[in-house]
């Protein structure tokens, strides 16, 4: 069975219970009909025997020995009462009246071993099988009793064929299994139909199929990252991947599964996907205090709506990708300006000694070194922050190495930052800003040109000031600069601005852009030092 086709299984399955259970009630059914068959003709001789017994006719004709008035009543009452014989016996159980006129006088007893006694000596009626010499019948005994001695004077033996009764239980049969047949037929049909409605649900495929697709789905849920979540039409979460709780900041171990929507989310609006019966993509919304973008699609079958599926991932997923990458390539650069740089002067040292320069190189030295500690001397006392110098200290090395000048504010502070303020995105914030300012100044103004940064930690915001001497923004532009995919720069460009202002959405920040009169641009950085909380969407 294992090795036969779902469909044929399910046939073969449906079909044979369906017979075994018809043949076994058509079999009770006919055994008891037959039963009841036989039960009805023993008592309708036993009736018809007593009826006769009680006859004053015959009380009178067996008084009298008229044999052939017996005979008479014996034959209407046979033919009446469609009877196979009625058969009249004396107190000695001779018979009186019969069938056959060869047998009269004769001992009842000759024809079934039975003359009779249980009716004859304790007057008791009662029913036998026999075979005579009429056949083999169902016959009942009753005594025949005067009335007016109370003494027995005879008996009746009323006798019913029992081939009569088989052929009637034979056309009974007739019509029964006919009946058995149409059914076993129609379960066969059933189970034909049953299987095929089956097998189109689950798409024609096979058990086992069933179990290893079911084993792929799951796999295949649980390795998407992005949380995925189903519910039926009553808004209860039919299916959840791992991830669905890791997105939401549910514990790894959290059942979503058989629970409601609104229990777990209070906040969603899947369910309106349900009424409106269109998918919603890329939609951003606050989940749990998160910002997502969802992705909504409802489940159709037979036309109808049955269920909704949703998918979603946290909206700055991708732009902490971008902000490690740009970290990453700023170490990258930091490094690359930093050997350039000081293999550079090196050479230049190591030749200046080569010449007999000494005074020369100790001077360079001495310039080199005395420029680098007042730099870490500022950033140390400015920004103790390690991670926030580092990226200034990298900037500055980069500017030497563009042939500009970074100028860090010897009056800035920046030592009241934060501690939730995630550090990698406020250098990506600080990276980004400043390259752009190097490279418009480099672009417009050339070496020796300068970019001023000025920091402030008073107040309730962290205010970072940066200007440069490049071309300045046209007003048209401010209003764009910050889009996905705008720069001066051509193609490939205009991602890193609108990571700054990804940024600043999250954490409630501003920044705004003037042209200074002297020519150039300054970008003025605000961080509020309390995040406020987005409203849910």
């Amino acid at each position: 069975m294992r090795k036969t086709r779902l469909k044929t299984r399910m046939i073969l399955t449906l079909g044979l219970a369906g017979i075994i259970q018809t043949l076994l009630v058509g079999g009770i059914a006919g055994y008891y009909l037959s039963q009841s068959l036989y039960e009805e003709t023993e008592q309708r001789a036993l009736m018809v025997a007593r009826t006769v017994a009680a006859a004053p006719s015959v009380i009178a004709g067996i008084n009298r020995r008229d044999i052939p008035a017996l005979n008479r009543t014996t034959s209407r009452l046979t033919a009446t009462n469609q009877a196979l014989f009625v058969v009249i016996g004396d107190r000695q159980a001779l018979r009186l009246a019969h069938p056959d006129p060869t047998r009269l006088g004769r001992s009842m007893a000759d024809d079934d071993g039975d003359y009779g006694r249980r009716a004859l000596e304790d007057g008791e009626s009662y029913v036998a099988r026999a075979r005579g010499s009429l056949g083999e019948s169902m016959r009942a005994k009753a005594p025949v009793i005067d009335p007016e001695t109370g003494r027995i004077i005879g008996i009746v033996s009323v006798g019913y064929s029992l081939e009569q009764v088989d052929a009637t239980i034979q056309r009974y049969n007739l019509v029964f299994y006919g009946v058995i047949g149409l059914m076993i037929l129609a379960t066969v049909i059933s189970a034909i139909v049953i299987s095929n409605r089956f097998k189109k649900a689950i798409f024609g495929l096979e058990p086992e199929e069933i179990a290893r697709r079911f084993r792929e789905q799951e796999a295949t849920l649980q390795s998407v990252r992005e949380g995925i979540i189903a519910v039926n039409r009553d808004g209860v979460i039919t299916m959840a991947n791992r991830a669905a709780c890791a997105n939401l900041d549910l514990p790894g171990e959290t059942e979503l599964a058989s629970r409601p929507i609104l229990e777990i989310l209070p906040e969603s609006t899947l369910l309106s996907v349900l009424e409106t019966r269109k998918p919603d993509f890329d939609r951003e919304v606050w989940l749990r205090g998160r910002k997502m973008v969802v992705n909504r699609l409802p489940v159709r079958q037979n036309n109808e709506v049955i269920g909704v599926v949703t998918s979603f991932r946290p909206s700055d997923e991708l732009h902490q990708v971008s902000q490690q990458l740009t970290r990453i390539q700023q170490y990258a650069d930091t490094l690359r300006s930093q050997t350039h740089e000081y293999s550079n002067k090196l050479h230049t040292i190591a030749g200046l000694i080569q010449i007999g320069a000494t005074d020369e190189a100790l001077t360079l030295i001495g310039s080199e070194v005395s420029d680098h500690q007042s730099l870490l001397k500022l950033l140390l006392e400015a920004v103790p922050d390690p991670v926030i110098a580092g990226c200034l200290l990298g900037k500055y090395n980069r500017a030497r190495e563009m042939g500009l000048n970074l100028d860090i504010d010897p009056d800035s502070a920046m030592e009241d930052i934060p501690a939730n303020l995630p550090r990698e995105q406020l250098v990506s914030v600080l990276g980004n800003l400043i390259d752009n300012a190097l490279e418009a100044t480099r672009q417009h103004t050339g070496e020796n040109g300068r970019v001023r940064l000025s920091m402030t930690d008073l107040g309730d915001e962290l205010i970072f000031e940066i200007e440069d001497q490049g071309p300045g923004v046209p007003d048209a532009v401010q209003q764009t600069i910050f889009e996905r995919g705008v720069s001066g720069k051509g193609e490939d460009h205009g991602i890193g601005l609108y990571l700054v202002q990804q940024f600043l959405n999250r954490w409630g920040g501003s920044v705004t852009i003037e042209n200074l009169p002297a020519g150039g641009s300054r970008f003025t950085l605000y961080l509020p030092k309390y995040q406020e909380e987005g409203e849910s969407l």
